[in-house]
């Protein structure tokens, strides 16, 4: 008889010991520990498919920049709470150049990743007007945004975009926006974890709700012109990165250096304020704060208190990549389109041994290869088939955690070595024997 790669009750007591009830609901950090343990008690290598971290060298043009800035002793300054004058400059230009939109260089603020760019921007919509303080997210998205709302004790709604896409997405918005209480609507474009991109119908239908019910839409770029079907890798020429950005002024930005530029794990990013709502005076935040408009509230109070600053020798490296990507002479779509050609070859192997795509498609196209992918198996649950992978050594998170409705888990890309798409065929084809 067939014996699977890790035996049933390894992985069972793991989980067990963990304390996890529910393994549909476990969370990344839960799945890595015993996907780690698992691999180095049963020495059986594991396919690690559960963390969203980039897999590529960071940008050398921003590592080169970085150094020279702390050889001239930059450490030893306070950055300006409104950023480096030479970043925000080559962000507005970064901005021009790829989403084809104009934002004025005091509107583009450099944050400690895109992370603290949404903490800064959920505490300052929330508190512009009274009465109006609950985030909407278009689901699915990145489970730590709305951690981010619990600590800070701000309400939120939540709805799949699964069956909303298209013409359904305008009315599904609405019914949440008429209520009068949503100061912000949330997503990301790509979309982690499915990897849906919005269409232009869809973000114009968002952009439209958005002015016509006053409310700020965050669009979160962290996987900036990650949709490889499109070639958006020619500065200042379309197509460029799709944005609401074209449809209303009620919007920010978040634009993240860690995926785009592998350049994670120096915490840097900017969010790009609409020049209208940048100096845009709100009645709360006024009385709040000393008559401040929205930009220089979100600026000069709430980073201000969250770290004072963001990182001083970060900010020059990202300077540099959006300069060299302006410029034409840094090609970042190239370094990270691998992510793209590895979720081709991943879907095969899953296509072929009875898996199928659980968001599979954007209007009329399937959905881009890139960072995330998504799988679900006929018959099974989302907690039942995630723990069934682990028995194979492959390791993936439950759709559950991210707000999805459907049953599959997130793939992730980052992580896959060129050995182990043999490996994952194998272990698939006995997976699909065993699980008729």
């Amino acid at each position: 008889m067939d014996q699977t790669p890790i035996s049933r009750e390894l992985v069972d007591g793991l989980i067990a010991q963990m304390g996890i009830q529910d393994f549909a609901k476990a969370t990344i950090r839960e799945v890595k520990q015993v996907a780690a343990t698992a691999e180095k008690q049963s020495g059986v290598e594991f396919i690690k498919m559960e963390m969203g971290i980039p897999g590529l060298p960071a940008a050398s043009v921003g590592v080169e920049a970085q150094v020279a800035a702390l050889r001239a002793g930059i450490a030893h300054s306070y950055p300006d709470i409104q950023g480096l004058p030479d970043l925000k400059r080559e962000a507005s230009r970064f901005v021009r150049a790829f989403v084809g939109v104009d934002v004025a260089p005091e509107g583009c603020v450099p944050v400690s990743g895109s992370m603290q760019g949404t903490f800064a921007s959920f505490l300052t919509c929330s508190q512009a007007r009274a009465g109006r303080s609950t985030v909407l997210f278009i689901d699915p998205g990145f489970p730590v945004q709305k951690m981010q709302l619990q600590v800070m004790g701000v309400p939120y709604e939540t709805f799949d975009v699964y069956d909303f896409r298209g013409p359904l997405l305008g009315p599904k918005l609405e019914s949440y926006l008429r209520r009068g209480d949503i100061c912000a609507i949330v997503y990301s474009n790509p979309n982690n974890p499915s990897w849906v991109c919005l269409t232009e119908e869809e973000l114009e239908q968002i952009g439209r709700l958005a002015t016509q019910y006053d409310c700020i839409v965050m669009e979160d770029l962290a996987y900036f012109a990650m949709d490889f079907r499109k070639d958006m890798s020619v500065p200042f020429e379309p197509p460029y990165q799709p944005t609401v950005a074209r449809y209303t002024d009620n919007y920010m930005l978040l634009i993240s250096g860690s995926k785009a530029f592998s350049y994670a794990g120096e915490r840097i990013g900017v969010v790009c304020i609409s020049d209208a709502l940048f100096h845009r005076h709100f009645d709360a935040l006024a009385e709040r704060y000393e008559g401040l408009p929205f930009g220089l509230v979100f600026s000069t109070r709430m980073l201000y208190a969250l770290s004072s600053g963001t990182s001083h020798s970060a900010q020059y490296a990202l300077a540099a990549m959006f300069r060299a990507a302006a410029d034409g002479t840094y090609r970042f779509r190239d370094e990270v389109r691998v992510y793209g050609e590895r979720a081709r070859r991943l879907k095969d192997i899953f296509l072929r041994h009875g898996f199928h795509i659980v968001y599979d498609r954007d209007g009329d196209e399937p959905v881009a290869d890139g960072f995330y992918f998504t799988i679900g198996r006929r018959g099974m649950t989302s907690g039942q088939l995630a723990r069934e992978l682990m028995y194979y050594g492959v390791s993936a998170i439950c759709l559950v955690t991210t707000g999805s409705h459907q049953e599959g888990l997130r793939v992730c890309t980052s992580f896959i070595e060129d050995h182990q798409y043999d490996q994952l065929d194998s272990r698939m084809a006995l997976f699909d024997r065993l699980n008729p």
